[in-house]
């Protein structure tokens, strides 16, 4: 057997260096062609030359000098710039993890696809934000899409053979966050700090304050309405603190198959990098006994109104997914730079929704170019409502 060509857009990230934890306890089995970055050239050159990588880019130009001289004699190609960062996604690899996180990632991993590979999707944006164009370029492409979130990767193993008409149902877990018990008020006091860390899960500064805010939870409802035969009103949600069950898929006679593993995204990674075989995975086993009982509760969109603010707009549809997405994003960097309170987040996105009917139009966008406008034109006014509500919460 030859060994796998992989390219890891986003290397430098959580997910980026989870992938590259597994491919280097097997390296004889991968070949990796191309590692990307977005400003963190230190940590990208130690990563392409532990593993071998044929081509780095990274994103912020600024950092190329640096690039350069980290991998000066290695005989590693480096580039910079949006550009390169495509390039890297279009060099020929079996198997592209698409990691970069936000609307960063679009451009990119819609180059990755247009090579018909496998792509390992753990950049949300391409479905939340551009749904339906990007899947009629993964099928145009002949791209084969696994999502890489472990309840979308749960869903995708416990779908059985059965026709689609036979689920009823299917359920995400979420764990809750770091506030699944706080109060409103208390909700309000809130500091970026706290937000940062999850309970569960290590993951990167704006996921996880999505997870907070179960923002999150709401994305990848949208993401699972694209992604899985089934209507917006057959999507659910569940606390579920031990995040130990990642998904439930509800069945015609009652069945309910369940995606079990410990919190650790290199379990689903795995899946994806050795589909339709499985590799071994050094993650924590499960010990039913050792954790006793599993617990699970309905999610409060009171409490936590992103997750109705995103139900509403992938029932909306048109651009209310892309503008939701957008505001979020800049949200999320206004309250980690302490400019907003953590309650304002989904008020910015609530009111950036609204406002984007008037001001950007509803009409659902039909090319790449037309999503990244629309995204461009929420975030302008994503800015203003976050001026506007200050630092109040």
């Amino acid at each position: 057997m030859q060994p796998r060509k992989v390219t890891i857009l986003g290397a430098t990230g959580s997910i980026g260096e989870s992938t590259l934890d597994l491919i280097g306890r097997s390296p004889d089995d991968f070949e990796v062609v191309a590692l990307t970055a977005g400003a963190n050239a230190t940590k990208l050159a130690e990563l392409a030359i532990r593993h071998r990588a044929k081509y780095a880019a990274i994103s912020e130009t600024a950092q190329y000098p640096l690039l350069k001289e980290l991998l000066a004699g290695t005989g590693i190609e480096i580039s910079a710039g949006e550009a390169a960062i495509c390039e890297a996604a279009q060099r020929p690899a079996d198997w592209i993890m698409a990691s970069i996180v936000g609307a960063a990632g679009l451009r990119p991993t819609f180059a990755a696809v247009s090579q018909g590979s496998c792509i390992a999707l753990a950049n949300k944006e391409c479905l939340v934000s551009a749904g339906e164009v990007f899947l009629s370029a993964v099928k145009e492409a002949g791209a084969t899409l696994f999502p890489v979130d472990s309840e979308h990767s749960g869903v995708f193993q416990a779908i059985d053979p059965s026709p689609s008409d036979c689920i009823e149902a299917i359920t995400l877990t979420a764990s809750g966050g770091p506030f699944r018990d706080w109060s409103i008020d208390r909700l309000k006091t809130v500091r970026p700090e706290q937000a940062l860390k999850h309970p569960n899960w290590s993951m990167g500064p704006k996921i996880t304050v999505d997870s907070a805010t179960l923002m999150n939870k709401g994305l990848e409802v949208i993401e699972a309405f694209h992604l899985f035969p089934v209507g917006a009103d057959q999507l659910r949600i569940l606390v579920h603190p031990q995040s130990v069950i990642h998904c439930l898929v509800h069945y015609c006679d009652g069945s309910v198959l369940a995606q079990m593993s410990a919190p650790d995204m290199r379990t689903p990674i795995a899946y994806s990098l050795a589909w339709p075989e499985r590799m071994a995975c050094p993650t924590e086993r499960l010990d039913l006994a050792r954790l006793s009982q599993l617990t699970f509760e309905a999610a409060d969109e009171v409490r936590f109104p992103a997750l109705r603010i995103a139900r509403e707009a992938l029932q909306t549809g048109g651009t209310a997914p892309t503008v939701l997405n957008a505001a979020n994003e800049i949200a999320v960097e206004r309250f980690l730079a302490g400019q907003i309170g953590f309650m304002t987040i989904p008020k910015v996105v609530e009111a950036a929704i609204e406002a984007s009917i008037s001001e950007i139009g509803m009409t659902r966008a039909a090319t790449l170019d037309e999503v990244i406008e629309t995204d461009r034109a929420a975030r302008r006014l994503a800015e203003r409502f976050c001026g506007a509500y200050g630092s109040s919460s």
